[in-house]
């Protein structure tokens, strides 16, 4: 596909379960084209390198820089943004145990971060703390020193293992 820079070409994907559509040009950010056309501004513009993290979003399940890709190059992914974690119950397991443990402050650079987190936490179950900061350590927050964040994953991960331990098994557990 060959396109001018400064031609709109219409983008189709699903963005936290929906199927939206919107018009960028060859060079827009996903990043811009998520905040601007299609109104998800939960993600957010940080250092434009990839190197900050508050622009993580999951793309196709894993989490992915939105300033590093072009919103051309989302045609036909499915993308989730911190919209996603919340649902009509209130907020995930993840947000409140990061409010519950004081894990943001000025909350810039928390959307990508819970992003981040939740895809780490869906493929490990048992992080370590050094598992966990090495994750962290690929995102840039200069409010809380991360160990707010640390103790909210660890502690979400431990809830979500004893939730799928079989009622039998935690009986034998509790003798």
């Amino acid at each position: 596909m060959h396109a001018r820079a400064d031609q709109r070409i219409r983008v189709t994907l699903t963005l936290n379960s929906r199927e939206r559509s919107g018009y960028a040009e060859p060079r827009t950010q996903l990043c811009d084209f998520l905040r601007h056309e299609l109104g998800a501004t939960g993600t957010h513009v940080g250092c434009e390198h990839g190197v900050c993290g508050a622009c993580t979003v999951r793309v196709d399940g894993r989490a992915s820089r939105s300033c590093l890709m072009l919103a051309v190059q989302a045609e036909g992914r499915r993308l989730d943004t911190v919209e996603s974690l919340a649902g009509e119950e209130g907020l995930s397991d993840l947000q409140q145990a990061f409010r519950r443990h004081h894990a943001l402050q000025c909350g810039f650079c928390t959307a990508g971060i819970l992003m981040s987190c939740e895809e780490f936490l869906e493929r490990v179950a048992d992080p370590s703390e050094a598992q966990v900061r090495d994750m962290l350590s690929g995102h840039l927050c200069r409010c809380t020193g991360y160990t707010g964040m640390v103790q909210a994953v660890l502690d979400v991960a431990r809830t979500r293992r004893e939730a799928t331990v079989p009622d039998s098994q935690q009986e034998n557990n509790d003798v």
